[in-house]
């Protein structure tokens, strides 16, 4: 009875817990209506993630009941496996109507809408579903695999590291499936902007030129072999049987697809928006909806943009001239002048590196000691600083955040990009802490995981919206709460949310307007003060993902508007704590939802 009380707590799992023993109530809930909503939302997220064993590790549950042949092999990424999924979604859909809402709880009503969602945009979706580029600068099994390797696969045993070795042997296989996906878009007209190829290229030439005992995939195999405290001739045997997958397996997987690219390098030679591909105005206006939740149009959105740029810029351009910097000629000549100044860099070595991950470290300790008054529910899982795997921050944005594990074995992680020294001025590292870690993704991710009340899909679906709203949020909230007094560190704070200002007008712009990847680079240049390598490789990133980017001001102007809602309703009654508790335990939801969560704890409040 103990084991069943504990295997409860994980919502979803109890189906797999008890199929593998042959429940036949849960067996009969698994191929037909279950009599509960609950066990459906567990039963349609399980049979997602059962034909997704690269997800099941990253959430890493099923370990603690002994459950872990999922480790030992990876996704099924066919075109097969694409038409299963979007089957499934379509079924689930069905089952979900079914419900009706008089049947349902306040909260497992909440639960069908959020769901309803999800399934209506991903079955939207599907016409477009080749309309993408799997394989870019910026994620795809070319360095996807490797970092999932390196960051997710957890080694804890002997066996740990043989099916690490597993994974190996079954590139050829993923690559492969890749490249028939591939072809197809090719036959339909879909194919990427120059610019793609040429830093794919680059980047696996140089990955299948590094030795196999000295790239991330042997370094990290020996490393948590050894840290794990393995038997030593455990440790040279599955090193050596790694190497030879490595040299006979993966890397002619790079190979193949090195060469797919070298032929596609002669038949692109532009660099379009999604406009340019078939059906492309409607797929962004679907890319809108996607990631804003919304039904702005992209002329809205674009002229929003310039608004907040001019109302941002003359902020920055007001503090500026209160501590000594010349304006009169703009904007950007006065950032520039400022992102000049040496005081603001770290020294361009290893030294100055390692002193940048002290130093956010050191911000973050800060902010977590100063946030109980605002916050009555915490992260339960840790959070550490690392930087970027070398092999890919050239072409990676400048942080990103990965979520603990939901059973406590990996903290969370914020990645700093620490490639181009001038992209990482002092007077920007504690937005970015405050964005990436406390309390930003951090906060939101790790206390979503934490809400063993609501069903298991709700824990970890994103809504981008609403969570990089979120840490865009995070980033006024610190300096409302005064963790960025210094003046400089203002600025840096105005900056990030000037970029995301800058975002809506050039991501419109490329997609919407037609504006080339230079005038898109020309713009953000001129109007945020940013690195040039940080600008190019932001430009390019939304190339790639259509839309993504207009979410981040979108999600914070309406958590803004929502507790400035609150305040003025409830006056007096106004509690932060209960605010936050609203926003950050209902799991990631879309943004008219949040509303409607807001508005009905105003209420509540009003009743006493």
């Amino acid at each position: 009875m103990r084991i069943f009380k504990k295997i409860m707590k994980w919502v979803g799992l109890t189906l797999v817990v008890l199929l593998v023993l042959g429940g036949a109530f849960i067996a009969h809930s698994w191929y037909f209506k279950p009599v509960n909503i609950n066990i459906f939302f567990a039963r349609a997220f399980l049979q997602v993630a059962l034909e997704s064993p690269e997800m099941l590790s990253s959430i890493h549950v099923l370990e603690q009941f002994g459950i872990k042949g999922h480790n030992a092999e990876l996704d099924d990424d066919s075109i097969a496996a694409g038409d299963r999924l979007f089957d499934h979604m379509k079924e689930s859909r069905e089952v979900l109507l079914s419900y009706e809402d008089e049947d349902l709880s306040d909260g497992d009503i909440m639960s069908k809408r959020i769901a309803m969602n999800m399934m209506d945009m991903l079955v939207e979706m599907e016409k477009f579903r080749f309309h993408n580029y799997p394989v870019n600068q910026l994620f795809g099994v070319q360095n996807g695999f490797p970092s999932f390797m390196e960051s997710t696969h957890q080694i804890d045993s002997t066996s740990d590291a043989e099916d690490y070795v597993s994974r190996l042997s079954q590139v050829g296989r993923k690559f492969d499936q890749v490249l028939d996906g591939l072809y197809r878009r090719e036959e339909l007209g879909i194919l990427p902007p120059q610019f793609v190829v040429t830093k794919v290229l680059e980047e696996m030439r140089s990955f299948v030129a590094t030795p196999a005992e000295e790239g991330i995939l042997m370094v990290s195999l020996t490393d948590k072999m050894k840290e794990a405290g393995l038997a030593e001739d455990d440790q040279q045997r599955i090193a050596l049987e790694a190497r030879d997958q490595i040299e006979s397996t993966v890397y002619p997987a790079y190979e193949r697809l090195i060469d797919y690219f070298e032929v596609l390098d002669n038949k692109v030679s532009e660099n379009n928006g999604i406009w340019a591909l078939p059906d492309g105005d409607d797929l962004y206006l679907l890319a809108i909806r996607l990631f804003t939740t919304t039904d702005y149009t992209p002329e809205f959105l674009h002229e929003f943009g310039l608004s907040e740029v001019d109302r941002i810029q003359s902020e920055i351009l007001d503090i500026l001239e209160a501590e000594g910097w010349d304006v009169s000629e703009g904007f950007h000549p006065a950032i520039s002048e400022m992102a000049e100044d040496p005081r603001f860099y770290y020294s361009d070595s290893g030294e100055g590196r390692d002193q940048i991950l002290a130093d956010y470290q050191t911000i973050l300790d800060e902010v977590s000691e100063g946030l109980e008054p605002y916050f009555d529910v915490m992260p339960e899982a840790g959070m550490e600083v690392q930087r970027i795997p070398e092999f890919k921050e050239k072409t990676s944005p400048g942080a990103y955040y990965q979520p603990p594990a939901m059973d406590g074995s990996r903290v969370g992680v914020f990645y700093a990009n620490l490639y181009d020294i001038k992209a990482t001025p002092r007077y920007g590292m504690r937005t970015l802490a405050y964005h990436e870690g406390i309390p930003g993704h951090h906060f939101q991710l790790a206390i979503a995981q934490q809400q063993k009340d609501l069903p298991f899909f709700r824990r970890v679906i994103p809504a981008i919206a609403y969570s990089e709203g979120w840490a865009l949020y995070a980033e006024k909230l610190a300096w409302e709460l005064g963790f960025q007094d210094d003046p400089y560190d203002n600025i840096g704070r105005l900056q990030a949310e000037l970029f995301r200002g800058v975002r809506l007008v050039v991501d419109t712009g490329i997609h919407y307007k037609r504006w080339s990847r230079e005038q898109a680079i020309d713009y953000m240049i001129m109007n945020t003060g940013m690195a040039k390598s940080d600008v190019i490789a932001e430009i390019e990133r939304y190339f790639v993902m259509p839309g993504q980017a207009l979410a981040y001001k979108v999600g914070m102007t309406k958590l803004l508007e929502l507790r400035d809602l609150a305040r003025t309703e409830l006056g007096d009654q106004f509690d932060m704590r209960k605010f936050h508790n609203v926003v950050l335990t209902n799991g990631s939801v879309p943004l008219d939802i949040l509303e409607d969560l807001v508005r009905r704890y105003i209420a509540e409040e009003k009743a006493g």
